[in-house]
């Protein structure tokens, strides 16, 4: 693979967060994710988790004490396994908060604070610290209580009423796209936080909702409902995945003049010149009539026939991938698109690089650790003896594996 067009980025390898200090709280994915990314840029992480482990750890096949989700969202991190429920666990959390460059936290509101690690505590302790609140609908207002997850995020936020299916019903983005995004928005909050702290001396508070950052893709959408009104509508009809002889194809214009070139390279330059179709705007009120014509075009060809003619066409168009297709795909390894994890107890598997990263900084990055795997040592650096920690073992307040 060649893995040396890394070098176009201009990043050092060693990380511009190295030597910064982060407490991750969180579980499932959207704090997690943040953490993660900032651990891509050299920060050193440690994730507190419970005696049981991040929830996240049981959400899928097991491997060991990993899932597929947890192993992918928490590589970089060294783990440390906790009982918050106990004093002695809570003084543990809040000695690694008052040390932190960076704490996030991905608990219900008020939890943290009943916990003795809020913001208003830990930011007593160390006014430099930024401190990161991920949560499903924020701090406060009516719905600061209720739960909140990838999916209810996508239908409160009217993600799910533009991802419609034929017959009308709302569907949810089969990824964690809100977690994500709501990670990601965190993770470059932290980086304009830590810019800020820079010039000025102090931390703040970063807060961040599922709910907003699933609202905050949708703006073009929403300004076009109020000003218009009405349900949502195509407006680049006949943009669509179409079934092809041996597949599928996506095909997808964006600009009016594609529309001809389009007919044309599927043997019908005649709906070009039909008023029902001129522009837009009309293909838009006649989309049902105009997708079914070309897709019992589409239908007669292979995705490689039509891509092929699309193509010299100067027409927006793809093949609908699955995962295989997609990893080896030429594209893809040529450009080392995906990198492999080698992560214990699950073998060897692919994952995407991570978008600015360099492919050798996230190839290296270490797998997701054990539940509590880096416990003891993590409690040496702050001075906790050997004794000690057997003692918070015993009493069940601390959690390190064989």
């Amino acid at each position: 693979m060649p893995v040396e067009r890394e070098m176009r980025s201009e990043m050092n390898t060693q990380g511009a967060y190295a030597g910064l200090r982060v407490l991750d709280l969180g579980q499932g994915v959207a704090a997690p994710y943040c953490a993660m990314l900032l651990a891509m840029h050299g920060a050193e992480v440690v994730k507190l988790e419970p005696l049981a482990g991040d929830w996240s750890r049981g959400l899928g096949m097991r491997y060991g004490d990993q899932t597929a989700m947890s192993a992918h969202y928490n590589r970089g991190k060294r783990s440390l396994a906790l009982n918050l429920k106990a004093q002695a666990g809570r003084e543990i959390a809040l000695s690694l908060a008052s040390r932190a460059d960076v704490v996030i936290e991905g608990f219900r509101p008020g939890v943290a604070g009943r916990l003795g690690l809020g913001y208003d505590e830990l930011r007593a302790r160390n006014p430099r610290l930024l401190y990161v609140s991920v949560s499903g609908f924020g701090q406060e207002g009516p719905y600061v209580g209720l739960p909140c997850t990838d999916s209810v995020a996508q239908a409160f936020s009217g993600l799910m009423s533009v991802n419609l299916g034929n017959d009308g019903t709302p569907h949810r983005v089969g990824a964690i796209i809100v977690d994500t995004l709501t990670g990601l928005y965190a993770a470059q909050a932290v980086g304009v936080a830590l810019y800020a702290r820079e010039r000025r001396g102090e931390g703040q508070r970063i807060e961040v909702s599922l709910a907003q950052c699933a609202a905050a893709i949708l703006g073009h959408k929403l300004a076009e409902h109020v000003l218009e009104g009405g349900a949502p509508r195509q407006l680049n009809a006949p943009t669509g995945a179409y079934r092809t002889r041996d597949g599928w194809i996506m095909v997808a214009l964006v600009r009016e003049e594609q529309y001809a070139r389009l007919v044309g390279a599927l043997g019908r330059p005649d709906l070009a010149d039909d008023p029902s179709f001129a522009d837009f705007a009309a293909r838009a009120e006649n989309a049902p009539v105009l997708v079914d014509v070309i897709g019992r075009i589409i239908a007669t060809d292979t995705t490689e026939g039509w891509l092929e003619r699309l193509r010299a066409a100067d027409i927006l168009a793809d093949r609908v991938n699955g995962f295989d297709d997609w990893l080896a795909d030429p594209h893809i390894v040529a450009t080392g698109g995906a990198v492999t994890v080698e992560q214990p107890e699950m073998g060897q598997f692919p994952t995407p690089r991570t978008p600015g990263i360099p492919f050798a900084v996230d190839a290296a990055l270490p797998p997701a650790p054990r539940i509590g795997e880096h416990g003891a040592a993590i409690l040496a650096e702050i001075g906790i003896d050997p004794a000690m920690i057997a003692g918070l073992c015993a009493e069940n307040i601390l959690l390190v594996p064989p």
